[in-house]
């Protein structure tokens, strides 16, 4: 048997406000789509599902993330996970310029948790709240 990851899916408050975000760090939106029916009802185990997506991905086409936001069942609203929480932790970005990056979140309202760490002189890092409280790493290697 192979396996292969194929996204990450995250559900969202506001779909559009989430996909601008992503796209403007550098993923491309590869494509949406409202879904519905019996087969999404069955696939995802709840009645009446009903959503719209967007599919991102990565500039390397390795990585991809797949944003909803509900239209059926109403949306249920949770504190966001803490770093130390069991369950969906984050998910994580290289870039290669993170002051840059930094620069592009703080126009939708996203800064660092606490600040920018350097681990081993080999990252430089931080974790963010992104929109829908979606935490978010970004890193950057340093060159020696």
């Amino acid at each position: 048997m192979t396996i292969k990851l194929e996204n990450v899916g995250i559900a969202v408050r506001d779909l559009d406000a989430t996909v601008a975000f992503f796209t403007d760090l550098g993923l491309t939106a590869i494509g949406r789509d409202t879904v519905s029916g019996e087969w999404a009802d069955t696939a995802v185990g709840l009645d009446g599902n009903h959503a719209r997506i967007a599919m991102l991905e990565t500039p390397d086409g390795q990585g991809r993330l797949e944003l909803f936001e509900y239209i059926h069942p109403v949306a249920l609203e949770t504190e966001p996970t803490l770093p130390h929480q069991i369950g969906m932790h984050r998910v994580a970005f290289s870039v290669d310029d993170l002051d840059a990056a930094l620069a592009i979140a703080a126009t939708h309202g996203c800064y660092p948790l606490r600040g920018v760490a350097t681990y081993e002189d080999l990252y430089r890092l931080t974790y963010l709240r992104g929109p829908s409280g979606i935490l978010v790493m970004l890193a950057q290697a340093l060159k020696s």
